[in-house]
């Protein structure tokens, strides 16, 4: 296919309730589309990494300047047979995953439209539904945190993710726990302990967690490994995992027993596969990761979930979860209690007049004259 032009657009869509993690609290998303045309077709792409470079060392600010400054005007007005090709135009540049994904899984979006074929299968995923879990980010009170994970039971999650921060965690998590005995819970420390922690994750060992989601630095695999020698429950790689090289090196020493794939932070679909078949080969389960996403980029990682390797409740959410209407059409729903169905009928687009109320800036790219 030949891209022929690029509409980028900078959205900012209000949640329900702000979003509190051990890097801070988020009243908006901030996100960048893309808008990809070859010819007659169109297709969209997301790539969401928040206002300020807290989860990583990118924002939606940085992604929408070079994707519509840099990398746009790199790749449009060329031939890609491949998403490897498209790819591999990307390479000349360091960094910046999430601005390459906003392009690559454009090509797989497109590629979708053109030869009306489901993204899951392009991807070689199995048209089977997929099992969601439930999320609760910091609350404002213990009481808030037990209803809500009350509701979550009686709907039949099969497990919990607990965001934790310090002053937020082991009495929490004794308290929740407690409360709970028979529910799978897992934690996610956003990076936001080291090693002079060891104390509370030894702590912890005896609460049952399925496992520990990125605990330290996000770019330290070796004291992940090492922690991993000395706790009992196993540790999940979420923000380490910038692209297959880490992947590789991560699996090589022993840093993790888990990895948390989202399609943005590893630089698009074809990364995403690649550590999806690396972590297979070394016996480590995967499961997918969201961001918040519009249905746009949450359908994306609905499709991807569909391969065999995908084997723990991933982080997907209804629209309804976080926003009181959805930046896309038709917004992501719960097939049936707490599983997403794989798209068949076309991925979301976004309602034109949502896009516009939620943009911040936006762009167009064509080739060169």
């Amino acid at each position: 296919m030949r891209i022929d032009r690029l509409d980028v657009y900078y959205v900012a869509m209000p949640l329900i309730y702000p979003w509190r993690t051990a890097y801070g609290v988020d009243y908006n998303i901030h996100s960048v589309l893309v808008k990809l045309t070859s010819g007659e077709d169109e297709a969209w792409s997301e790539s969401t990494c928040f206002f300020a470079p807290t989860y990583l060392s990118e924002s939606a600010g940085s992604v929408f300047y070079h994707v519509s400054e840099v990398f746009g005007p790199h790749i449009v007005g060329r031939e890609y047979e491949t998403a490897v090709e498209l790819h591999e135009r990307l390479q000349m540049f360091k960094g910046n995953s999430f601005a390459k994904a906003a392009l690559e899984i454009g090509w797989w979006t497109l590629q979708t439209k053109i030869t009306c074929t489901p993204l899951h299968r392009l991807l070689g995923g199995e048209t089977r539904d997929v099992v969601a879990g439930a999320d609760f980010g910091i609350q404002d009170s213990y009481d808030m945190l037990l209803g809500n994970i009350q509701q979550a039971v009686d709907a039949g999650f099969p497990r919990i993710k607990l965001k934790v921060a310090p002053g937020w965690d082991l009495e929490m998590l004794q308290v929740v726990c407690k409360a709970f005995p028979a529910m799978t819970f897992h934690i996610d420390c956003n990076s936001g302990y080291t090693l002079d922690d060891l104390p509370f994750f030894k702590a912890i060992d005896d609460l049952g967690l399925a496992f520990i989601e990125q605990p330290l630095h996000y770019a330290d695999v070796l004291d992940h490994a090492e922690l991993a020698k000395k706790i009992q429950t196993p540790i999940c790689l979420d923000e380490s995992i910038v692209d297959t090289k880490v992947a590789e090196q991560a699996i090589r020493v022993g840093a993790c027993k888990f990895i948390n794939i989202k399609p943005g932070r590893i630089g698009g679909l074809t990364n995403a596969l690649i550590v999806h078949d690396m972590a297979k080969d070394a016996g480590i389960p995967v499961w997918i990761g969201g961001m918040l996403e519009s249905a746009v980029g949450a359908a994306i990682c609905v499709e991807l979930a569909t391969l065999d390797n995908f084997t723990y409740p991933g982080d997907l959410f209804p629209s309804s979860r976080f926003y009181a209407q959805d930046l896309a059409d038709p917004p992501l729903e719960f097939s049936d209690g707490h599983l997403f169905s794989p798209l068949t009928n076309g991925l979301p687009t976004p309602d034109p007049e949502r896009l516009a109320a939620q943009t911040v800036r936006s762009k167009v790219v064509l080739p060169e004259a």
